[in-house]
C-alpha cells in the first residue's frame, strides 16, 4: 500500500502511538462525563466495589447474589484503578472505566503493530486509527465492562499472530522479513490467557476460527508450528488457572454451571432477555458501528475480494469473517458481540484507502457515509426532544451539525478521489461530535440520570447514607436499577413496600417509585406511621422504557417541631 506521504511521521512506534492517542480521544469524554449507566456497567462496578470493601478477589458478588457470568479478569483490572485512583467509598465511576479507556487505546496500538508486518508504517496507522475511532470501540471505551478490555486482548493476540503468519509467507513489510522471535509468540499466548480471564471462550474462539480461516485458504498450517504450544498453553494455564482453581473450589463448581448453563447457553438457544435479532443484525448495523469509516466499506469490499491472494488481506479476511458470521447465526445479538472482529475490518478498510475506486464504490461510500451521519445527528435531536428542555437544544444542534458535518464532508472529498482527506476530515469531525454528544449533551438529559439524581438530593438532604447525618441503608421500592445500588451503597435495600416501611420504622430513609406509593402509604397507614415526603424526582427508567416519579421519604418523627 503506497502512503508515503504518512510514514515520516508514523515510524516506528509512532504510528501505534497516534493510534492509541486518537483511540483516547474518542474515548474520554464519556469515561468522565458520563454517569454510571445501567445494567451492565453498573453490575460491573458495583461487584468491582464489594471486591475492594470485603478483600475478596476471587468470588464475584453484586450485593448478596453471586454473579457467576464472566471470569475476574475485568474486576482486577478496575480494583487495581480505584485503589491507585480514588477508592470504593467514593463510587467515582470514571476509575471503574479506565481499564476500558485504556484497553481502546492498546486495542488499536495493536490493530497498527500488527498491520505493520504487511504495510508501511504510514497505512498500519491508519488500520490502528480507524479502530480506534470507530464507534463501537469509542463507545465500548466510556463503559466499565468487559468489551474494550476483550477487544485489547484479541487483537494485541491476532497482531502477533499476523507478524508470525507474515514471516511465514515472507510477505512484504517491515516485520515480515524476520523470523519471530520467542517474545512475539510470548505476547500472543499471554493475551490469549487474557482474554480467557476476561471472557471466557470468545478469545480462543476468534483465534481458532482464524486458523482453521487459514488453513482452508492456503491449504497449509505448518507456520502454526512456530506458536510454539507446549509452552504457549503452559502460559495460558499460569494465566487462567489459579482462579479458577479458586473460584471452583469456593462455588463448589457453582460458577461453572451457572456461567455455562445459566448465561451462555440461552445465547446459544434464544434472543437471551429479549435481545434477539436476525441474521444480518450486525451487518446492517456496520455503516453506523464503524463510522466514521463508514465511507470506506463499498471500497473495502471491493478490495478485498480483488487482493484476496495477499497474506496481509488474506489474514484480514481469515480474523473478521468467520467470527461475524458465528455472532450473525447466534439468536442473542447485541452490537459489542462483534468488537473482537473489529481490528480485521479496520485492516480492509484501511487497505481500501489507497486502492482505486470506480463510480460505484465512490458514489455509494459516500451514501453511506452521508447516511450515517445524519443517523447520529437525528440520534441526537431525538434525545434532546424527549429527554432534554429548551436548555439543551443548544448542546443538541452542535453534536447534530458536527455529525452531519462529518458525513457530508467525507461524502465530498470521497466523490473528489481523495481518500485520505475524506478519512482524516470525517474522523476528526466525528471525534468531536461524539465528545459533544456523550459529554456535553447526554449529561444534561436530567431524566434519564435518576439514580444520580436521587443520590444528588440525598446528599443534599443530609439523608445520603454516606454522609454520616443519616442512618443507613436507604431502601428503595420499585426501582432496582444497579446503578442505584452502586450511586447508594452495598447495603442498598431493593426490596418491596413492606421493607420500605420497615426502613421508616427503623428511622431510615426510603425511595419509592410512583407505581409503588398508593400500596407503600396503605402499609404505612395499616401501621399507623407516617412519613415525610422531601423530595420528587421524575424521568424515565431507559433499561425498561417507562416513565417515573421517585419520591425520597425519611420518617416524619424526624421533623422539628
Amino acid at each position: 500500500m503506497n502512503t508515503d506521504g504518512w510514514d515520516h511521521w508514523a515510524r516506528a512506534w509512532r504510528g501505534p502511538a497516534l493510534a492509541a492517542a486518537l483511540a483516547c480521544a474518542a474515548g474520554a469524554p464519556a469515561v468522565f462525563a458520563l454517569p454510571p449507566l445501567d445494567r451492565d456497567e453498573s453490575r460491573f462496578a458495583q461487584a468491582t466495589a464489594q471486591m475492594l470493601e470485603t478483600g475478596d478477589f476471587t468470588n464475584i458478588n453484586f450485593q448478596q447474589d453471586p454473579r457467576h457470568k464472566k471470569p475476574v479478569g475485568i474486576h482486577w483490572l478496575q480494583a487495581i484503578s480505584v485503589s491507585v485512583l480514588s477508592s470504593p467509598e467514593a463510587r467515582a465511576i470514571w476509575a471503574y472505566r479506565l481499564p476500558s479507556l485504556l484497553g481502546a487505546m492498546l486495542a488499536a496500538a495493536a490493530c497498527a503493530w500488527g498491520a505493520r508486518a504487511f504495510w508501511g508504517a504510514g497505512a498500519s496507522m491508519a488500520a490502528g486509527a480507524i479502530l480506534g475511532v470507530s464507534t463501537l470501540l469509542s463507545v465500548e471505551a466510556g463503559i466499565a465492562k468487559t468489551d474494550a478490555v476483550l477487544c485489547a486482548a484479541v487483537t494485541v493476540a491476532m497482531a502477533a499472530l499476523a507478524r508470525i503468519y507474515a514471516a511465514a509467507r515472507g510477505a512484504e513489510g517491515g516485520a515480515s522479513r524476520l523470523a519471530p522471535d520467542s517474545r512475539t509468540v510470548a505476547v500472543f499466548w499471554a493475551a490469549v490467557g487474557a482474554s480467557i480471564l476476561v471472557k471466557g471462550p470468545v478469545g480462543p474462539m476468534v483465534v481458532g476460527l482464524a486458523l482453521l480461516a487459514l488453513w482452508a485458504m492456503d491449504r497449509d498450517l505448518g507456520w502454526a508450528k512456530r506458536l510454539q504450544w507446549w509452552w504457549g498453553l503452559v502460559i495460558c494455564l499460569f494465566m487462567f488457572g489459579p482462579w479458577a482453581m479458586a473460584i471452583t473450589v469456593a462455588t463448589d463448581a457453582g460458577f461453572w454451571t451457572e456461567a455455562v448453563g445459566g448465561d451462555l447457553a440461552p445465547k446459544l438457544n434464544s434472543g437471551d432477555e429479549g435481545h434477539e435479532g436476525p441474521p444480518g443484525y450486525h451487518l446492517l448495523l456496520s455503516p453506523l458501528m464503524l463510522f466514521p469509516a463508514t465511507l470506506l466499506i463499498p471500497a473495502a469490499v471491493v478490495t478485498a475480494w480483488r487482493r484476496r491472494a495477499e497474506p496481509a488481506v488474506r489474514f484480514a479476511l481469515a480474523w473478521s469473517l468467520p467470527t461475524l458470521l458465528v455472532f450473525e447465526l447466534l439468536p442473542t445479538k447485541l452490537p459489542h458481540y462483534v468488537l473482537p472482529a473489529y481490528g480485521g475490518l479496520a485492516w480492509l478498510l484501511a487497505a481500501a484507502i489507497e486502492a482505486p475506486k470506480d463510480a460505484w464504490t465512490r458514489w455509494s461510500g459516500a451514501g453511506l457515509s452521508l447516511a450515517a451521519g445524519l443517523a447520529f445527528a437525528a440520534l441526537g435531536l431525538t434525545a434532546v426532544s424527549q429527554f432534554g428542555d429548551p436548555g439543551d437544544a443548544t448542546w443538541a444542534a452542535v453534536a447534530a451539525g458536527l455529525f452531519a458535518a462529518a458525513g457530508l464532508a467525507g461524502a465530498v472529498a470521497l466523490l473528489q478521489r481523495a481518500s485520505r482527506t475524506a478519512l482524516a476530515t470525517t474522523a476528526a469531525l466525528a471525534v468531536v461530535a461524539h465528545g459533544v454528544l456523550l459529554a456535553g449533551l447526554a449529561p444534561r438529559l436530567e431524566p434519564l440520570w435518576l439514580s444520580e439524581r436521587t443520590s444528588r438530593e440525598l446528599w443534599r438532604t443530609g439523608l445520603h447514607p454516606r454522609s454520616g447525618l443519616a442512618p443507613g441503608p436507604v431502601e428503595a421500592s420499585g426501582f432496582a436499577e444497579p446503578s442505584l445500588v452502586f450511586a447508594l451503597g452495598t447495603g442498598t435495600g431493593l426490596g418491596g413496600v413492606e421493607e420500605a416501611a420497615e426502613a421508616i420504622a427503623e428511622g431510615r430513609t426510603a425511595v419509592v417509585a410512583e407505581s409503588d406509593l398508593p400500596a407503600f402509604q396503605a402499609v404505612l397507614g395499616r401501621r399507623d406511621m407516617r412519613a415525610r415526603a422531601v423530595a420528587r424526582i421524575p424521568g424515565a427508567n431507559y433499561s425498561n422504557g417507562d416513565q417515573t416519579v421517585l419520591t425520597i421519604f425519611r420518617p416524619a418523627s424526624e421533623d422539628t417541631p
